[in-house]
């Protein structure tokens, strides 16, 4: 009898620059020191009882086979009526809103429905670590254009020159992850009036809508669903994951004209078909109150101002957190070491995780800033805090 010998084929890599992302690795750094992990931006806190009790009910109702494609139409009209009630604008359920298993599959399915290869994706740096290998397994090619640095504002200078004949979409952030920055409404006017004699696609991603602080300075979330010449190209993503503090669930949504949706939904049916049935109920039923949502800037700010507060009593350079539930801190008088190997030694010695802002550029600029989170419950900051006032 003939032996066979084991041989696992040899693979190509479509990723060739994507290994173990910094975050991995801060956590379980973290969880090997036992330090308190500011890193990654998830909460350490429970959800509202009542929305697991809505989920719950579906499930006991038996409300636990295949949806439809698109979602449960009782949440799509849900999302529907929060976007026109929020935004003043008039999205058709049952053929402009998606419903998808959380925020990342959302932005891989838009990028997979409408990049070809060789077409060209601007990203503004830093930015979420999902987006250029995103742009990158469809075949287009990603235009990094950076935030003004320090200020993290958009340099739309330099968003117009990256414009060309090859531009298929712009991908923007707000609130922004990482840096806690807000776009402004005559931000949004000057993309609208930058896109207009074009047929760019925008891809906004608006997961933090919901955590946009300092309302009595008249700061919003200006939504690309208040700007019709936006709307009308745009797929707007968010998550009730981060809104409702299930980040386990995965769900999400997308919002966009018909003939945008149609084609995402041709992508989406052969990516994840659909999203688990009785959450999706549980969120219609949940989203009846309008409260959590709207209740949820005051809620974050609060922590944030209990986070800035012990911050200050250190020699960190605080940086504005206008939006998000993060916080960047300038470390130039704190250490010498670079962005990477300060959160590592932090979390190894201080027993803190933090981000460097380094991980979210392509080319690990390193402009010595590091990033927290502040989703936290009051006693997990508070041990962070007395920790950090070692520094």
């Amino acid at each position: 009898m003939t032996t066979v010998q084991e041989r696992t084929p040899a693979l190509q890599t479509k990723l060739p620059a994507v290994g173990t992302t910094i975050f991995t690795v801060m956590s379980t750094l973290a969880a090997e020191k036992g330090a308190v992990n500011l890193g990654q931006g998830f909460p350490d806190f429970e959800c509202d009882p009542k929305l697991v009790g809505a989920v719950t009910d579906a499930m006991t109702r038996g409300l636990n086979q295949y949806p439809p494609m698109a979602g449960v139409p009782v949440l799509r009209e849900a999302v529907a009526t929060k976007l026109q009630q929020l935004h003043g604008r008039s999205y058709d359920a049952a053929s402009e809103i998606t419903i998808t298993a959380g925020a990342t599959q959302a932005i891989i399915t838009t990028i997979l429905a409408v990049v070809h290869p060789g077409d060209e994706v601007i990203v503004l740096e830093p930015c979420y670590d999902s987006y250029v290998p995103n742009i990158e397994l469809a075949g287009g090619v990603a235009v990094r254009v950076p935030l003004v640095p320090g200020s993290f504002r958009p340099d739309f200078d330099k968003i117009s020159a990256a414009i060309n004949g090859k531009t298929r979409a712009i991908i923007i952030n707000s609130p922004h992850n990482p840096s806690a920055t807000v776009w402004t409404r005559e931000d949004m006017l000057r993309l609208q009036e930058i896109l207009a004699p074009t047929d760019v696609l925008l891809i906004s991603d608006e997961v933090y809508e919901h955590m946009v602080f300092d309302a009595d300075m008249g700061r919003m979330h200006e939504s690309a669903a208040r700007f019709p010449g936006l709307a009308a190209r745009a797929f707007i993503v968010s998550s009730f994951g981060k809104t409702y503090h299930v980040t386990g669930w995965k769900v999400g949504y997308v919002a966009a004209p018909a003939a945008l949706t149609s084609e995402f939904r041709k992508v989406h049916q052969f990516n994840v078909f659909t999203v688990n049935t009785p959450v999706q109920h549980g969120l219609a039923a949940y989203m009846l109150d309008a409260r959590p949502y709207l209740e949820l800037p005051a809620f974050y700010q609060r922590k944030r101002d209990l986070f800035r507060a012990g911050l200050a009593n250190t020699r960190f350079k605080l940086l504005p957190s206008e939006g998000s539930y993060f916080q960047c801190v300038d470390i130039s008088e704190v250490s010498k070491l670079s962005e990477t190997d300060f959160c590592k030694w932090l979390t190894a010695e201080i027993g803190v995780a933090a981000i460097p802002l380094s991980a979210f550029y392509g080319d690990g600029l390193d402009q010595r800033v590091v990033r927290f989170c502040f989703a936290k419950k009051d006693e997990t900051l508070n041990l962070a805090l007395e920790r950090l006032a070692k520094l």
